[in-house]
């Protein structure tokens, strides 16, 4: 014990935030704690009819000092005073406005029940009139700003929402000094800074959602912004130049903060990143094998070394950015914009009678508890024909490939017959459908996709999805053991931001927990699957020429 050294890693994700304590010399979990955002819980500031998702960074700093203190106490007192340091990982894009002091304009009294002073939600897509503009101007630009980020701004990200909010909302524009992403404001906020200006950010958040490169040494120029809408004049000299990867320190944990959370003022807080960057490490990554962090959406991640993908650059992803995962290495962000989500609303839309009809609390839950399992069950039994109902997965848009935040879903091939396991089976189809076409992009592109790593609640939960998963891919996936990977990925961080490991990929080796489960294609169904992706794309090109119309 004497020895022995601790770390924490934090993990904002949708719905809640999840702290871990954990041994940096083997990466065995001391404690846990999870605590659900109570005003996201509640509804309140989101309107998804206008697919309006905002969140109250209340909810994220009594998150923070609950699971933290929570952890403490589990795990002791002669372990808290060993904890070396903390990093955290976010959602993203997830930015909001902020004053000169970098505090979140919500926080303020005249601001506190006002959305758009909020964190603006990954998931928000409000700003999707903003992300058009930006890729229209694009390409009327020989700077090219968008060839880092694949050729396609989206909705989802720094700028369109920052322009979204500014027009909006005449009280807040007048506000607003800054823009924050969620994952570099909470070490801003441990740290005790005072000074936006010193706000150190993540090249994480800043490569792959804010168009920040070192080609362009930093951000695109003030003169791009403003002949976008002057509006945003002057806001690249109120942002950054400089980023730095998870590695680094933010700084220490201010004296406000420790005595808060009954820590040391020499704790080491780490950099901030995006949740499946930190969760790739924490699922132990491996060049060229992608990374599927699958919750409510999918992030995928996929590392190479630098020189070997030097001048590829891969249309239609989330962006690409040296050091955004490990540093030294190319890391590449693609992903889905509803995968549990697509279940989650037939879910829902199955529970409308339980949920108004049946008055027993206790009898709703236990039914809406067994839903997707005995609907995953029933799906697996069923044979597998070429007419078949299909569906396409853009519940949500479409994140990659080529993003287009407007596009709708789509269910062919409906009958009299057609019941609720028949178009689960077409939705998870669907979903691994959309996986397929991020990997079909990387190989088109030249960056071939080796190998496949299963991540998260979905790929933990459930077999029959995975089984589907790889032989629509006709390649193995393999799941890693850790229930909480995001978060363990921060801990490797926080390991090696104080010095405990020289590099990350270090603390991935001695702090990983491995995988407990392997997928393997069958032949005869990946020879079907093959045969149907071609339906899907079919199917989704319909769609999109409806849209385009």
């Amino acid at each position: 014990m004497a020895d022995k050294t601790y770390v924490i890693g934090v993990d904002y994700g949708t719905d809640s935030v999840r702290s871990v304590l954990v041994d940096a010399s083997n990466g065995n979990e001391i404690s846990s704690s999870v605590f659900y955002y109570p005003r996201w819980k509640q509804g309140l500031f989101c309107n998804a009819t206008v697919n309006q998702f905002r969140q109250h960074p209340m909810d994220y700093i009594e998150g923070l000092e609950t699971t933290i203190k929570k952890c403490l106490q589990q795990a002791g007192k002669e372990i808290a005073e060993k904890i070396k340091a903390i990093s955290v990982d976010t959602t993203g894009s997830t930015p909001v406005a902020v004053d000169k002091t970098g505090t979140p304009l919500s926080l303020l009294p005249e601001f506190e029940n006002n959305p758009n002073a909020m964190f603006v939600l990954w998931k928000d897509h409000t700003a999707t009139k903003e992300a058009n503009e930006i890729n229209e101007l694009s390409k009327k630009n020989q700077n090219n700003y968008l060839q880092f980020v694949g050729g396609i701004y989206s909705s989802e990200w720094f700028w369109a929402k920052l322009l979204h909010v500014l027009r909006e909302d005449e009280k807040v524009r007048k506000a607003c000094y800054s823009w924050v992403e969620h994952c570099d404001w909470i070490p801003f906020l441990l740290t005790g800074g005072k000074d936006v200006h010193e706000l150190k950010r993540g090249v994480c958040s800043a490569g792959h959602k804010a168009l920040w490169a070192e080609d362009f040494g930093g951000l695109p120029s003030n003169e791009f912004f403003t002949s976008l809408d002057p509006l945003l004049d002057n806001y690249t000299n109120q942002l950054f130049t400089k980023t730095y990867c998870a590695d680094q320190p933010a700084g220490k944990l201010s004296e406000e903060w420790a005595e808060r959370l009954g820590l040391s003022a020499n704790v080491i807080i780490g950099i901030g990143a995006f949740d499946a960057h930190m969760g790739a490490v924490g699922g132990q990554i491996e060049p060229y094998h992608l990374s599927k962090v699958m919750g409510t959406s999918t992030c995928d991640m996929l590392v190479a070394p630098v020189n070997e993908v030097k001048g590829k650059l891969v249309k239609g992803i989330c962006g690409q950015v040296p050091g955004s995962v490990i540093p030294g290495m190319m890391g590449m962000e693609a992903g889905q914009s509803a995968f549990g989500d697509v279940y989650a609303w037939f879910k829902n839309l199955l529970s409308w009678p339980i949920n108004n009809l049946i008055e027993d609390e206790k009898i709703k839950d236990e039914i809406s508890d067994k839903i997707i399992s005995a609907l995953s069950d029933e799906a697996s039994k069923l044979p597998l024909n070429e007419n078949d109902e299909l569906a396409v997965d853009w519940l949500n848009g479409r994140r990659t490939p080529d993003a287009n935040q407007l596009l709708k879903a789509g269910i062919l091939n409906l009958n009299l017959g057609s019941d609720a396991p028949r178009i689960f089976k077409a939705l998870v189809e669907a979903t691994c459908f959309g996986a397929k076409a991020i990997v079909e992009r990387f190989n088109e592109q030249g960056v071939t996709v080796k190998g496949l790593i299963g991540l998260g609640g979905v790929a933990k939960k459930s077999p029959y999805i995975m089984q589907v998963m790889a032989d629509v891919m006709n390649m193995p996936i393999r799941i890693h053991k850790s229930d909480h990977t995001c978060a363990m990925g921060a801990a490797m961080f926080a390991a090696t931001t104080a010095g405990i490991y020289e590099k990350v990929e270090d603390a991935m080796i001695a702090m990983g927990q491995g995988f407990e489960v392997e997928y393997h294609p069958d032949e005869k169904n990946a020879a079907y699957y093959n045969k149907r992706y071609g339906q899907y794309k079919n199917l989704g090109s319909f769609i999109e020429k409806i849209h385009m119309n």
